[in-house]
C-alpha cells in the first residue's frame, strides 16, 4: 500500500460528532460493518454511538469528505480510537494512516499518553493498518473482554 502522491492535497479537519460530514461517513461505516459483522453487528453497534464523542477528524479530497476517525476518553490517561473509516473508492492511498496519526497527535496534545482501540477479525485491512502503525495487540478490554471476534490494540503516543 503506497501513499497517494497527492497526500499534500488532502485537507484534515478537526471537528466533533455533530459535524454533518462526519455523520454521513459514520452512516456509511455502519452499513459496511453490518455486512462484515453479520449476526454480531447489533452487539458492536451498541458501543459505537457518537453521543459522547467530542473529538473527530475528517479528511477531504477537495471538498468531498473521504474518511473519518474519532477519539473518546476511556480513562484519565487513555483515549480510545473509534469510528475509523475511509470510503472504498479512496482506500489504499494512505488516508487511514493520515487519520490515525492526526488522532494520535490530538490525544497527545490533550495530555493522553496512550491510545487503545478495538477492531474485528473480519477487518483484515484494519489489522494490517494498526500493526504497521506500531500498535500492539493487548487483552480485550471492557465491553470487548469476552468478544471472540474482537482484537484490541494499544500504543503510547
Amino acid at each position: 500500500m503506497e501513499p497517494d502522491n497527492n497526500m499534500a492535497f488532502y485537507k484534515v479537519k478537526r471537528t466533533n460528532a455533530r459535524d454533518d460530514d462526519y455523520r454521513q461517513l459514520v452512516t456509511e461505516l455502519d452499513t459496511e460493518l453490518a455486512i462484515r459483522d453479520g449476526e454480531e453487528h447489533a452487539f458492536y453497534a451498541s458501543f459505537n454511538s457518537s453521543e459522547h464523542i467530542k473529538y473527530t477528524v475528517l479528511v477531504y479530497d477537495g471538498v468531498a469528505p473521504v474518511g473519518c476517525g474519532a477519539l473518546k476518553q476511556y480513562s484519565p490517561t487513555v483515549m480510545e480510537i473509534k469510528r475509523m473509516y475511509v470510503r472504498d473508492s479512496n482506500r489504499r492511498r494512505g488516508i487511514a494512516s493520515l487519520i490515525l496519526k492526526e488522532l494520535e497527535y490530538w490525544a497527545a496534545e490533550l495530555n493522553f499518553p496512550k491510545c487503545i482501540l478495538e477492531t474485528g477479525k473480519n477487518q483484515p485491512e484494519a489489522l494490517q493498518l494498526y500493526d504497521k502503525q506500531g500498535y500492539k495487540i493487548i487483552d480485550n478490554y471492557g465491553q470487548y473482554a469476552e468478544a471472540e471476534n474482537s482484537i484490541c490494540f494499544e500504543k503510547a503516543v
